[in-house]
């Protein structure tokens, strides 16, 4: 593992950042440094906003292509916003992000469709329950449902047995603790992948959470405290089945961890990454320069690389055999 780019430089060191990315960072910082912070509002008013289109990532395209499904789960049903492409050589659970408590499946349109046919996958986004409405397990609890019906269908209803998952922020630790409880509750170890975009594994917050203040570049270390308060009490912070970077990692399959180095949860990715490794598994960590959280949202050229970057894993995963 190496944090030297190839023109030689630290990917830490400041001047590591391009042109476009640390303008495309004063903007961001810029316009948020305008508004009441997040954590001021209620969850709904959010919510409603971003629905609206009024956040920095603009307007949400739905697309007509995508389709909506409703499983059902243990104590309630559980919506499914499904992609499927002409050729399925493998399918993708994608867990989406929010601070466990904001943003829909519906939201991701784009990358269910982009993804799907980049890396010809049939990609399924699960509307779970937010918090603090709905708080920890009920979130967890229908991503779990929703992988069940993925091994239980997968074959029947996309014609393959390969299996990945991931999200990014709140939906990689979902992701992660999703297949911990596939592994310890149905002995099921059977993803050839995750992809874990700039997740956070630990609720009690890692250093470069804690010690990030309140630049806003999206997220501050007090909105960060702020999501995690809504999702669950804080004497269960370091429970695994909430930060799974105290978990055994035993036995999951290879995964990519996606993170800019302006980013507070930039140590989360780093000790899972490590962590992951340690447990026997294999595991990549792109470090990017410059980026800040949900970096690869946005239409700028870092954003490029990194989506690049992780199609090619997911192509990759998709297309090795059991025995490579």
């Amino acid at each position: 593992m190496s944090f030297i780019s190839n023109d030689g430089l630290n990917l830490f060191d400041p001047g590591a950042i391009d042109i476009e990315t640390s303008a495309f960072n004063e903007k961001i910082e810029k316009e948020l440094s305008a508004i009441r912070p997040l954590y001021t509002h209620e969850p709904q008013v959010i919510r409603d906003a971003r629905d609206a289109g009024f956040s920095v990532f603009g307007p949400i395209k739905h697309l007509d292509d995508i389709e909506d499904r409703v499983i059902s789960g243990l104590d309630t049903d559980v919506p499914l916003r499904v992609y499927t492409p002409e050729q399925v050589a493998g399918v993708y659970l994608h867990i989406h992000g929010g601070g466990f408590m904001l943003n829909r499946a519906s939201y991701y349109d784009e990358l269910l469709v982009n993804t799907g046919n980049a890396c010809n996958v049939a990609v399924i986004s699960v509307d779970y329950r937010k918090a603090p409405e709905n708080p920890y397990p009920d979130g967890l609890n229908d991503c779990e449902t929703a992988a069940l019906w993925l091994v239980e269908n997968c074959g029947s209803e996309f014609g393959t047995e390969k299996m990945m998952i991931g999200g990014e922020s709140a939906g990689a630790n979902l992701s992660v603790t999703t297949l911990l409880r596939m592994r310890d509750r149905h002995g099921f170890r059977g993803f050839c992948g995750a992809v874990l975009n700039y997740g956070a594994y630990d609720l009690t917050l890692t250093p470069s959470a804690r010690r990030w203040g309140e630049r806003n570049l999206i997220l501050t270390t007090k909105l960060i405290e702020w999501f995690h308060e809504q999702y669950a009490s804080a004497e269960k912070y370091s429970d695994p089945d909430l930060s799974p970077l105290y978990a055994d990692l035993a036995e999951l399959p290879p995964a990519l961890f996606t993170i800019g180095t302006l980013d507070p949860l930039i140590d989360d990715s780093m000790f899972m990454h490590m962590r992951w490794l340690a447990a026997g598994n294999r595991s990549q960590l792109a470090v990017y320069p410059g980026g800040i959280h949900a970096f690869n949202a946005f239409p700028i050229e870092l954003a490029r690389k990194a989506n690049a970057k992780i199609n090619e894993f997911i192509n990759a995963q998709v297309l090795k055999t059991p025995e490579g």
